[in-house]
């Protein structure tokens, strides 16, 4: 792996991430975690792969949450990738974009979020 691939992760990096990631990559993925919010509460990771602070942020949460029997549903969405979902986020829960940020929905509404070392499984 090179020295960018490190810094700014690769293609290869949903491959070797925790498996209680959903991954957002549609809308319909969207409305997805939005109806399961109903049942349980949901989590929206938003994470930028050109973002070393998001990388470190990432890794820091996917520990916690390996180590934590929070009932919840975990969705992750490369913003860069998904610039439009992510801006469908900021407008339908009407909260400001960040990256990376943390959104914890429930009854489709956002309870809370945060934002870069603010993230952690706390919030959930």
């Amino acid at each position: 792996m090179s020295i960018f691939n490190k810094i700014f992760g690769s293609s290869d990096e949903e491959k070797s991430a925790p498996e209680f990631w959903n991954y957002i990559k549609s809308e319909a993925d969207l409305e997805k975690a939005f109806e399961e919010s109903h049942g349980k509460k949901v989590v929206i990771f938003k994470h930028s792969t050109r973002c070393f602070i998001s990388k470190t942020v990432l890794k820091n949460f996917e520990k916690e949450v390996s180590n934590s029997d929070k009932d919840a549903s975990y969705y992750f969405l490369d913003l860069l990738a998904n610039r439009s979902i992510s801006n469908k986020i900021a407008d339908d829960l009407d909260v400001e974009h960040q990256s990376p940020q943390l959104i914890v929905l429930q009854d489709g509404k956002a309870v809370k979020n945060a934002s870069h070392h603010s993230i952690s499984v706390s919030l959930i």
